[in-house]
C-alpha cells in the first residue's frame, strides 16, 4: 500500500505522494482559526485549536479519504483588538491569501476542497474564497464551520442559554482536548448589551448581524457562561463533530463535477474578465 493512502497531513508527504495522492482522488482540508482572547481563562488559540483537533481526527478516521493542510492561525479580529495578545488580518488580506491555498492545490490536481472553519468572523470571507474557487478553477470548493456539526449534540447537554465567545461549548471542547490549559478558576460569565433586533455580538438569535468592538461592552471578553463546561460534554460534542465532517466529506467526494452548459444563442464578448 502507497504511505499517501494512511497519511492523512498534507505537509507529512512527499511531492512523489502527493502525485500519489491526486491519484487516489483525495480530499483537501483547509482548517481556519484565528488567534484571539478568549477570557481570562482560555488561550489565544481557542478557535484555531479547536478546529484543527476536529480535523486531525477527521483525518486520522478518514485517512484514506482526506488530506488536511497546515491551518490558517489568523483571521479577522479588529474588534478584539482592545483584549492583548489579539491578531487581525484585514479581509481582503485573508481572502486572498487562502484563496492562493486552494487555487494551488486545485492546479496540482486535487478536484475537491474543504475549508473547515473554527472563528465566527471568518464565515462570510472563507464563504467567498469557496465561491472564488469554484469560478478561478476547474475544482470544487465548500466552506464549513465544524461547530454547525455538533450543535444538535450540544442541545441535548448544555445548562447555558448563549453559544458564542469563551463559553459552555468552547470551554467544554478545550477541557476534552487539552483540560490542562485551561484555568476553570478564572471563568465568568458574561454577557452582550442586547437589544430587540441586534445586539453587541449579534449572533444566531438576531436577524440583523453586527458586531461591535468589545472593549466597548466587555471588561472580561467572555459572551456565555463557561463555569457550565465539562471535559465529558466536550468529548460528546469533540465525536458529534468529527463523526458529522466525515459524513459530509464522503458526500463531497461523490458530489459530481459536470461539463458547463453555455444557454447563449448570440455572440458573447469573450473578452470581458472579472478577475
Amino acid at each position: 500500500m502507497f504511505r499517501s493512502a494512511t497519511e492523512y497531513r498534507y505537509n507529512r508527504l512527499t511531492w512523489p505522494e502527493i502525485n500519489e495522492a491526486i491519484g487516489q482522488e483525495k480530499l483537501i482540508i483547509l482548517p481556519t482559526g484565528s488567534t484571539e482572547q478568549h477570557g481570562s481563562h482560555l488561550p489565544l488559540d481557542v478557535d484555531l485549536f479547536l478546529c484543527e483537533s476536529v480535523c486531525l481526527e477527521v483525518g486520522r478516521r478518514a485517512a484514506d479519504r482526506v488530506l488536511v493542510m497546515p491551518p490558517i492561525s489568523y483571521g479577522l479580529n479588529l474588534h478584539h483588538i482592545d483584549f492583548p495578545g489579539t491578531i487581525h488580518i484585514e479581509p481582503d488580506v485573508f481572502i486572498n491569501f487562502c484563496l492562493n491555498i486552494t487555487k494551488s492545490v486545485a492546479y496540482h490536481g486535487f478536484k475537491k476542497i474543504l475549508i473547515v472553519n473554527g472563528h465566527g468572523s471568518n464565515a462570510p470571507l472563507i464563504d467567498l474564497i469557496a465561491r472564488k474557487t469554484v469560478l478561478e478553477t476547474e475544482s470544487l470548493c465548500f466552506a464549513t464551520t465544524y461547530f454547525w456539526f455538533l450543535m444538535e449534540a450540544f442541545e441535548k447537554i448544555r445548562e447555558s442559554k448563549v453559544v458564542a465567545h469563551a463559553d459552555e461549548f468552547e470551554t467544554s471542547l478545550y477541557l476534552h482536548l487539552a483540560g490542562d490549559r485551561v484555568q476553570m478558576d478564572k471563568a465568568v460569565e458574561d454577557n452582550d448589551r442586547m437589544g430587540k433586533y441586534v445586539s453587541s455580538d449579534s449572533t444566531m438569535n438576531y436577524f440583523v448581524r453586527f458586531n461591535d468592538f468589545w472593549g466597548r461592552w466587555t471588561k472580561t471578553g467572555v459572551h456565555g457562561d463557561p463555569t457550565k463546561a465539562t471535559a465529558e460534554k466536550g468529548k460528546i460534542i469533540f465525536e458529534a463533530a468529527v463523526e458529522g465532517l466525515i459524513g459530509l466529506v464522503d458526500e463531497l467526494r461523490e458530489w459530481p463535477i459536470e461539463r458547463r452548459a453555455d444557454m447563449h444563442t448570440h455572440p458573447v464578448q469573450s473578452q470581458i474578465r472579472w478577475t
